[in-house]
């Protein structure tokens, strides 16, 4: 019997850049084309990788900007995040830095285990920000950079298991770093 982990991972980014569009797809397998804005969602779905099972709790949030004041819920028990910006939109790749300060100052943590998504990569005729953009924001974090589409489901699974690997990697790495050594 595999044991089950539960996780709790929260969605951040600014406004309409599809974070409730890629919880429901993730959870439900189906794409929204319209929905209310979201005030706090959560959404929960069991993922199994290898021989581990995690119970995976998403907060969807409401859009943040650069001002926002994060909730302590949003730090306290948290075991990773996933930022998402739109592919079409300059101004919520640069919400996502200010997030992503926001969230390592609330931290105090050197890593944080965070995937971050360039969403709507169906609409590249839009596109505003390049994804060398945001794989060279990503790898200043030590982070993971995925682009991905709601609409057409590309890479959705892929995110939620990446975050669940990073997890597990930042874990790993801190346990590895708390050795005490008698001489």
């Amino acid at each position: 019997m595999p044991l089950v982990r539960y996780r709790k991972v929260v969605i951040l980014g600014y406004r309409s850049v599809g974070k409730t569009s890629l919880a429901h797809q993730f959870v439900e397998g189906e794409f929204l084309e319209g929905y209310d804005p979201t005030v706090e969602n959560t959404y929960s779905k069991i993922v199994t990788l290898g021989k581990d099972e995690f119970h995976l709790h998403l907060v969807d949030t409401a859009g943040q900007d650069e001002y926002s004041i994060l909730p302590y819920s949003f730090i306290i028990g948290v075991h990773g995040y996933v930022l998402v910006y739109s592919v079409t939109s300059q101004h919520s790749f640069q919400v996502i830095e200010s997030l992503y300060q926001k969230l390592h100052e609330g931290h105090g943590k050197t890593r944080l285990p965070v995937v971050l998504v360039g969403n709507k990569a169906d609409l590249s005729p839009a596109r505003e920000v390049q994804a060398v953009e945001g794989k060279k924001l990503a790898e200043s974090w030590g982070a993971t950079f995925m682009e991905s589409s709601a609409r057409e489901n590309q890479l959705t699974q892929g995110i939620f298991t990446k975050v669940i690997q990073e997890i597990a990697r930042v874990e790993n790495s801190y346990g590895q770093e708390r050795h005490c050594r008698l001489m």
